[in-house]
C-alpha cells in the first residue's frame, strides 16, 4: 500500500479527481525533498492546483509533506495495520488561498468539506481496487 501512495505520478490512473501529477524535482534516495504539481477536480466546478514538497518519508508507515499554491499547509499519511487491517490514514492540515474560495469560505465550508469527502472516498476505492483488497471505512 505504501509504494501505491507514494508513487503519485500513477494516481491519476487509480484516484478519480486526480488530473494530473507532474514531477518538478527530484529529491534524495528516500525521496525527501521532491516537489510534486497536483491538479484536482471535483464534483464542483473547480479545479485546485498546488505544489507538494516532501519533507518526510518513514517506510513503510508514514509520509510528510508541505503543500504551497491553491492550497497550503501540510499532509501526513499513516499507514498501520491492526488486527489483520490495514489502514491508511491521511491527516491534511491546509488553507485556501485563492481569494474567491476564501471569500466564499464562512458561508460554503460545508460543501468544500462534503466535496473534499467525496474525493478522499474515490481515492479510498481506487486504491482498494488497486491492490485487489476490500474497503472498509472511509472518513
Amino acid at each position: 500500500m505504501f509504494q501505491a501512495i507514494w508513487d503519485s505520478d500513477r494516481w491519476p490512473g487509480w484516484w478519480r479527481g486526480v488530473e494530473a501529477v507532474t514531477t518538478l524535482e527530484e529529491g534524495d534516495e528516500e525521496g525527501v525533498g521532491s516537489l510534486g504539481r497536483y491538479v484536482w477536480k471535483s464534483k464542483l466546478p473547480y479545479r485546485l492546483e498546488f505544489d507538494t514538497r516532501i519533507t518526510l518519508v518513514e517506510r513503510p508507515h508514514r509520509m510528510e509533506g508541505q503543500a504551497s499554491g491553491e492550497l497550503a499547509g501540510t499532509g501526513t499519511w499513516r499507514l498501520y495495520e491492526e488486527d489483520g487491517v490495514t489502514a491508511a490514514v491521511y491527516d491534511w492540515r491546509v488553507r485556501t488561498t485563492a481569494r474567491w474560495m476564501n471569500v466564499l469560505a464562512p458561508i460554503a465550508r460545508p460543501v468544500f468539506a462534503w466535496n473534499h469527502d467525496v474525493v478522499m472516498g474515490w481515492g479510498a476505492e481506487g486504491l482498494s481496487k488497486l491492490l485487489g483488497a476490500r474497503l472498509l471505512a472511509v472518513g
